[in-house]
């Protein structure tokens, strides 16, 4: 389903096979105990020791070296012009359907970069909070579009962001509940003066509606895209859907408790039909067509693991 790599794109990336990335790590202590990585996947990702090691821990120190670069232009800058340098945080994006693992991406890099001297404290922020309330989504028969574009907040988001990046001591996100599948009004997300700050959705790589817009994306120091074939993702998802009904969705306050009791055939046509009727139109229309936004994409194969890296050519 997923186009072939054009050429325009071909030429925009140097296209890394997992093993030759993998020799980067050469040298490199693995920061994370197993338990840990255990923690830090989601829900039916297969991350392991041996996928830390081999794909992130070259990331994250890809990403260190970058965030300490972009402070050195900073600094140059700021002396160009006779200024003050202030600390000013690295950005980090991190887009892909729903399903293919971006949430574990985002939380690994966070811990992996939060062990480097560069790059110490780490904040990580998700689009959900930025999602309209559910009675704003009804309101404006959105509801069953969760997840567009349109279903976002794009102003706040993009406020919120830049106020992090001009160097606020305090910033308040939205707190999003995946049990309620609703914003929490009297609960939010507090990032205080980070070095990097990681925000992680769907949609972060969208470009501005209209040209006197400004993007999320265009605040970005760094982005990440993580790929994989339609057919994989539709897997995962249906997957992660039944490992839900045996767990998340059997807590009677959860918005999913009306799947609880469904038999293993039902389930798996009610995640089919969540998957055809809105996540995959989402990921054709609005997510796929952001990849090559990326300055790094990760190819995932049908094992979820990580099979290459393209890696955008300065």
């Amino acid at each position: 389903m997923m186009p072939a790599t054009s050429a325009l794109q071909l030429s925009l990336y140097r296209d890394i096979p997992r093993a030759e990335w993998a020799r980067l790590a050469k040298g490199m202590d693995q920061p994370l105990t197993e338990q840990e990585i255990v923690q830090i996947r989601g829900l039916g990702d297969r991350l392991d020791v041996n996928e830390v090691r081999d794909v992130y821990l070259p990331i994250s120190r890809l990403l260190s070296a970058w965030a300490r670069g972009t402070r050195q232009i900073g600094s140059e800058l700021a002396g160009f012009l006779g200024e003050e340098q202030p600390r000013i945080p690295f950005v980090v994006g991190v887009a892909g359907s729903v399903a293919v693992g971006k949430s574990t991406v985002a939380r690994l890099l966070r811990e992996l970069m939060s062990r480097w001297g560069d790059t110490p404290r780490v904040e990580l922020v998700t689009t959900d909070g930025f999602l309209h309330p559910n009675a704003e989504l009804e309101r404006r028969g959105l509801m069953g579009r969760k997840g567009f574009p349109e279903s976002y907040d794009r102003r706040a988001l993009v406020d919120f962001v830049t106020r992090v990046k001009s160097g606020e001591p305090e910033v308040r996100a939205p707190f999003y509940s995946h049990v309620k599948y609703d914003i929490m009004p009297d609960a939010s997300v507090v990032v205080r003066s980070p070095d990097v700050l990681i925000v992680e959705g769907l949609n972060v790589l969208q470009p501005p509606p209209t040209p006197n817009d400004v993007a999320v994306s265009d605040l970005f120091d760094f982005s990440i895209f993580v790929d994989a074939d339609s057919m994989n993702i539709e897997k995962w998802f249906i997957d992660r859907f039944l490992k839900l009904r045996a767990g998340a969705f059997s807590n009677p306050a959860s918005y999913f408790n009306v799947f609880q009791h469904l038999s293993d055939d039902e389930a798996i046509e009610t995640a089919r039909g969540i998957w055809s009727d809105i996540n995959l139109p989402n990921l054709i229309s609005n997510v796929e067509p952001t990849k090559h936004r990326g300055t790094l994409v990760l190819r995932k194969g049908a094992e979820h693991a990580v099979e290459r890296v393209l890696l955008r050519k300065l």
